[in-house]
């Protein structure tokens, strides 16, 4: 597998930054998230319009999710228009949130429209773009968010979401060779948990026994010690 860091930033962009997406590449071509900037950045890639075999998204907070909606407006009267559609996996109820969105956003089957939509459950294996995902629930405030496990024949990569501290971090990351990892927070929160600060991040890290750990969803401004290896928009690596 192949993953590229679309974007990474918070729920603010980082200056110049996209928000949450992540490309991985092997048989097909899969997109973990797709938050604001990512799109764009998807296009500087590729002549015409991107092509992706799947979509798989953790939550809906809007640095999570937001560029399918200029993803379904191209797809519908701009330069993606007769493209194949993607499969776009969403949480539980997602295509009675993607429903509602529509009427609000312009009509309530337009993400139907450009999307073959599928919804994962808890802790089930799904196959997409040739890879085995299994998406884990995780603690982020009171919305329903999930981790993803994506594995091929010999490689597994962990992305954790969003997440406030958990033991289904450890599970989702068990001897994985890569675990991409938030670190959002420079001090823990006191009151009602949605993320992780990077000791956080690590000791989730250290408890799965995974062999690689990359911070992601880490503002700009919050140092990371120098020992801990931070994703930025645009990089690469062979998993």
């Amino acid at each position: 597998m192949k993953l590229t860091v679309i974007g990474c930033s918070p729920a603010w962009p980082n200056p110049g930054g996209a928000q949450s997406g992540y490309l991985v590449e092997g048989e097909g071509r899969l997109l973990l998230d797709c938050g604001p900037g990512v799109l764009a950045r998807l296009r500087e890639q590729e002549e015409g319009w991107p092509r992706i075999d799947a979509i798989v998204i953790t939550h809906f907070h809007l640095d999570h999710w937001g560029d399918l909606v200029p993803w379904t407006w191209g797809a519908m009267f701009g330069p993606g228009a007769g493209a194949d559609k993607p499969e776009l996996w969403l949480p539980p109820g997602g295509r009675g949130v993607l429903r509602d969105f529509g009427e609000r956003l312009g009509f309530k089957d337009m993400f139907q429209q450009v999307f073959e939509l599928r919804e994962y459950r808890d802790g089930e294996t799904f196959e997409a773009a040739g890879l085995q995902i299994t998406p884990h629930r995780v603690p982020h405030y009171d919305l329903l968010t999930f981790g993803m496990r994506i594995a091929n024949a010999s490689q597994a990569l962990a992305y954790s979401g969003d997440s406030a501290p958990s033991e289904a971090l450890a599970e989702l990351a068990r001897d994985a060779d890569l675990f991409l990892c938030e670190a959002t927070l420079a001090k823990k929160e006191t009151d009602l948990r949605g993320h992780l600060t990077a000791d956080e991040a690590v000791a989730a890290f250290r408890d799965s026994g995974a062999r690689r750990l990359v911070v992601i969803h880490r503002p700009h401004e919050l140092a990371l010690d120098e020992t801990l290896e931070r994703a930025y928009d645009g990089w690469q690596t062979n998993i």
